[in-house]
């Protein structure tokens, strides 16, 4: 196949034109789709430890997915379903994650810096000490995370709810939560941005 048929606007590249232990990430995904339908040939991901940045995972469902350690810099995973997959350790720097579902989805120690996350559903997910800086969670459901040790430094949380996450210790200095949706008697003050 020739680079440019690879790769899509943007640069991002097809699942159809990386390969991950020997197979096509699109043949990867069509048995993961069989395996979330509970049908006959279907088999869990397994794409710990791919190299998979620029790669065009738009609206791809990844739901219980094992994404242990892989690398999804720039990757775009815009609309995708990755609930209750395992993202520990992970890059995703600069990714687009825009609207995805990320319910329940493990986080740790993943590298999130400039990932775009705006509308996305963060609901119950854990993210202990992930990196998040300059990360956009406009509008992002982060509602009773696990964000133990996350570092937000520079991190956009215009309108993110964060009711029922627990925020102690976690040091949100420096980031601007007037319009976030807090915790019930969570002092902003001291964690919030000085105008």
């Amino acid at each position: 196949m020739g680079l440019l048929r690879a790769l899509k606007p943007g640069g991002l590249k097809s699942a159809g034109s990386i390969r991950h232990k020997g197979k096509r990430l699109s043949d990867i995904l069509a048995a993961h789709a069989l395996f979330i339908r509970g049908r006959e040939g279907g088999e869990r991901a397994d794409l710990s430890g791919a190299k998979l940045t620029h790669a065009d995972l738009a609206k791809a469902n990844l739901a219980y997915a094992n994404l242990r350690g892989v690398n999804l810099e720039g990757a775009s995973l815009r609309d995708a379903k990755l609930g209750s997959a395992d993202l520990a350790d992970a890059n995703l720097r600069k990714a687009d994650l825009r609207r995805a579902d990320l319910t329940e989805t493990t986080f740790d120690g993943a590298d999130l810096t400039e990932a775009q996350l705006g509308g996305a559903e963060l609901f119950r997910a854990t993210l202990r000490n992930a990196i998040l800086r300059r990360a956009d969670f406009g509008a992002t459901n982060l509602r009773a995370a696990d964000v133990q040790g996350a570092d937000f430094d520079g991190a956009n949380m215009q309108t993110t709810i964060l009711r029922e996450t627990n925020l102690d210790g976690v040091d949100l200095s420096g980031v601007d939560l007037s319009t976030a949706i807090l915790p019930r008697g969570y002092k902003a003050g001291a964690a919030t941005k000085a105008e």
